[in-house]
């Protein structure tokens, strides 16, 4: 059984608690990315209407940006561009985007949580909203990358002729992604 500190606030809390509660903590940090492929499978045969389910449509968007050359990390963001669906509903590409955005260049997480406005264009004027709300993006640095996100891997993975692909194919590059923080606020104590 796990130890675990004894205080009431955190105001009370100890060195002794806080080595303790770290070396549990990196201990769950590693899991990681077993829990990301695990929730990644929530998304199977949930279609909402669309041609194929989620799950099927992140694993062609990851499969059509590494048919293409894309790196290791930007292939994982292809894969996870969507894994806020189902806790997201209103707000996705916000939820993926905070998820990948300790592990990946800042130009990767800022095309995945804009992701969504810029697939609206392919679709907002059919729901009564403006599809051209990517414009206000024009002057931004990474507007193009996001662009080339949408019109090459997302916006043609709904095929339902395509063939099945699996997730294990991913699961590698997952587990070396999620391997160890580029950037996060716990980067020193991880370090320790």
């Amino acid at each position: 059984m796990n130890q675990r500190a004894t205080f009431n606030s955190m105001t009370e809390s100890t060195q002794e608690d806080w080595n303790l509660i770290m070396g549990q903590q990196l201990d769950f940090m590693a899991g990681l990315p077993d829990r990301i492929l695990t929730h990644l499978e929530i998304l199977r045969g949930d279609y909402g209407g669309f041609p194929i389910d989620r799950m099927e449509h992140c694993l062609q968007t990851a499969h059509l940006a590494a048919e293409a050359g894309e790196d290791e990390e930007y292939v994982v963001c292809a894969l996870l561009h969507d894994i806020g669906d189902t806790l997201g509903s209103f707000n996705h590409a916000d939820v993926a985007a905070t998820i990948l955005e300790p592990f990946v260049s800042e130009a990767n997480h800022w095309m995945i949580k804009h992701h969504a406005i810029f697939q609206g264009y392919n679709f907002f004027h059919y729901i009564g909203l403006d599809r051209d709300l990517r414009d206000q993006f024009a002057e931004h640095e990474h507007y193009n990358r996001t662009l080339k996100f949408i019109a090459e891997y997302d916006d043609p993975a709904f095929d339902a002729s395509a063939p099945k692909l699996e997730l294990k194919l991913f699961e590698p590059m997952v587990r070396n992604v999620f391997a160890a923080p580029k950037r996060s606020l716990y980067m020193k104590a991880l370090e320790n």
